[in-house]
């Protein structure tokens, strides 16, 4: 009688190698193994494929997801201006989705009944909300929540116990890291203590400012549709851009940031992230929509640009809110095409200049010259009428009234 089978996210490290061996003698399953490549710095993929394949699992299928992720995942974050908390561009919680996405895919290419992740925190909600979403009939395993093993030690010992290759330096790493395309995420270790400043090993993405360059980079980046298409004139692919960005921005110190979040369970957690390109693009795109979008648009959209950004970390990536505005982010793009000039200096990163066909700006009206088209006469019956609601709170109920005196 054929086993049962689950498809596990794989990452061929510690956790994930440990799952194999767990699922296969503690819950008899069969294991298909998929690894997805969303820009992460690991490399080895051929290498971790063939010890998955070792310790006796059906498949390992490799995807190159970087396009993907860029294309349909990335294009979405960079029309919300995704800032969890207004703090940092999301990450982690980009990439989850797409990879939820791929495990239900390969399940019912390989008719599993569950699929498994090693995922702890935060991301374990947004894995299962969305096999939820996209199958709800599909079971979800999470050996981390199940097994004994109580930290990194007692995996190595799990994984020496049941012939499973330990990772060079599993215990070595002092942070937990998680990186894609779009940037890395640094948390544990030193940093667990919100009063201690990072040290220079936590980044490998920004040079330190001091190190940077004595005389400032100019970068101009193309917008059409609210999508980058052009670095300094050339045509990329995004993930090109955002390969392309992340090391301009990197050169320069720009990219670091050491916060303190919101997590999804009630607690506060110390997070360092490393998004020179994803920040930079941001900053970029925010530039451009305050002179292609309607006034009252951009403020309702800023509004919503939090909801988007909380409902995405909340990993409700596939749901009917999220769903929603994304098309009203989608239909505020339609005009924002054009350029954005960068002044990149010392960790630094300012925008010095913007233009678009489409552009709002009305020098004419805006000008203090004689030359203004503004007629400043018009403003007397505006503020009359801007301020009648105001002047009668004033006489009636306001600090000077007889109502306000008795």
């Amino acid at each position: 009688m054929s086993k049962e089978k689950v498809v596990l996210a794989y990452s061929g490290g510690l956790d994930t190698s440990v799952c194999v061996k767990w699922l296969q003698d503690e819950k008899n399953l069969d294991v298909v193994c998929v690894c997805g490549n969303v820009g992460q710095e690991e490399t080895g993929l051929d290498a971790k494929k063939q010890k998955a394949l070792d310790l006796g699992v059906l498949d390992c299928q490799v995807l190159d997801l970087r396009d993907e992720f860029s294309d349909e995942f990335l294009t979405k974050a960079i029309a919300a201006n995704s800032m969890y908390e207004n703090k940092y561009p999301l990450l982690s919680a980009l990439s989850r989705p797409l990879l939820a996405k791929k495990l239900v895919e390969v399940a019912h290419e390989f008719g599993a009944t569950y699929v498994a992740h090693g995922c702890t925190g935060n991301d374990q909600v947004r894995f299962e909300a969305a096999v939820k979403a996209l199958d709800p009939e599909l079971k979800v395993i999470a050996p981390v929540r199940e097994w004994d093993l109580k930290c990194r030690p007692d995996e190595v010992a799990y994984a020496h116990a049941h012939n499973v290759p330990v990772p060079e330096g599993a215990n070595d790493n002092p942070y937990s890291i998680d990186d894609n395309l779009w940037g890395r995420a640094i948390e544990c270790g030193h940093l667990e203590d919100p009063w201690n400043e990072p040290l220079d090993d936590a980044w490998v993405m920004t040079k330190n400012p001091e190190d940077t360059p004595d005389t400032p980079t100019y970068t101009e980046i193309e917008f059409e549709a609210g999508k980058p298409v052009a670095v300094d004139g050339k045509k990329m692919k995004l993930s090109e851009i955002v390969i392309a960005l992340n090391k301009i921005s990197g050169d320069n110190g720009f990219g670091r940031l050491d916060l303190v979040e919101d997590r999804l369970v009630g607690l506060k957690s110390r997070e360092c992230y490393e998004v020179p390109g994803a920040l930079t693009l941001i900053t970029a795109h925010k530039a451009l929509e305050d002179i292609c979008v309607e006034g009252d648009l951009l403020k309702t959209k800023i509004k919503l640009e939090q909801d988007w950004a909380t409902a995405v970390y909340n990993g409700q990536w596939y749901s009917p809110l999220k769903n929603a505005l994304d098309a009203f982010m989608a239909d505020t793009q339609k005009f924002v095409t054009g350029t954005v000039r960068l002044k990149f200096f010392k960790g630094n990163c300012h925008v010095v200049g913007r233009k678009s066909p489409f552009s709002l700006y009305d020098y004419g009206l805006a000008t203090y010259d004689r030359d203004t088209t503004f007629d400043e006469k018009a403003s007397a019956g505006f503020i009359e009428i801007d301020t009648l609601s105001l002047k009668t709170w004033a006489k009636v109920q306001g600090p000077s009234s007889a109502a306000a005196q008795a």
